[in-house]
């Protein structure tokens, strides 16, 4: 999602986040699917839901300790979703989310489009959730676009709380982003969601002239 100058500033993308000592909903998706965890020989399919060869990247995220997960229908890979458990980059954003031991960022989601609109996103990441419990991980951080409602929906789903939002606002030739709160949502836990996604800064310049947060793909 770009943002244009005409409408900064504005709440560029979500922010979700869930401790795992939280009840994680058991999500059922509408059709028969199998999660399991990606392994590096699987990158080829990987590639396919992506649309084009992304191999070099994916091998990449493997070989620097990133996980993936993956749901299944027939023995056909048709989603994933990626679990990073040191400090990640934000490419849209030129950010680089700084994470405690015990938390993951989850991100880049994507369905293949003929398979979209069966509820594979939500149940990928209860499945993910469930896995990450099991590594004694304790918190989980999630994005979405602001305008992407089928992955708000999604991540609502799996049981993550919508806890503050990313806004943009140009400043003559460059861009300032930062973090607020939704209502209702304690100081405490806007101050943990600036701490991983601003490294504890009211707000953060950025050298690039349009940005989105990173994207899921219901």
């Amino acid at each position: 999602m770009m943002v244009s100058a005409e409408n900064d500033p504005r709440r560029a993308g979500t922010i979700w986040m869930l401790n795992l000592d939280d009840v994680i909903p058991i999500v059922t998706p509408h059709v028969h699917a199998e999660f399991r965890r990606i392994t590096p020989d699987l990158v080829p399919a990987l590639s396919a839901i992506r649309g084009y060869d992304a191999s070099a990247e994916f091998l990449q995220r493997f070989k620097t300790g990133r996980q993936c997960y993956g749901a299944w229908i027939e023995g056909q890979l048709v989603a994933f979703g990626w679990v990073s458990y040191d400090d990640e980059h934000i490419g849209e954003l030129n950010l680089r989310v700084k994470l405690l031991p015990g938390e993951v960022y989850v991100w880049d989601c994507a369905t293949a489009p003929r398979f979209r609109g069966n509820g594979l996103y939500s149940a990928l990441l209860s499945y993910t959730l469930s896995e990450l419990r099991d590594q004694k991980i304790c918190r989980v951080w999630i994005g979405a676009d602001l305008d992407n409602v089928p992955s708000q929906k999604g991540i609502a789903r799996a049981g993550f709380h919508h806890i503050a939002d990313l806004v943009i606002e140009r400043v003559l030739a460059m861009r300032q982003v930062w973090v607020t709160g939704l209502p209702d949502v304690p100081d405490a836990i806007v101050m943990e969601a600036r701490r991983a996604f601003l490294n504890d800064r009211d707000k953060v310049w950025l050298n690039i002239s349009s940005s989105t947060i990173q994207n899921s793909k219901e």
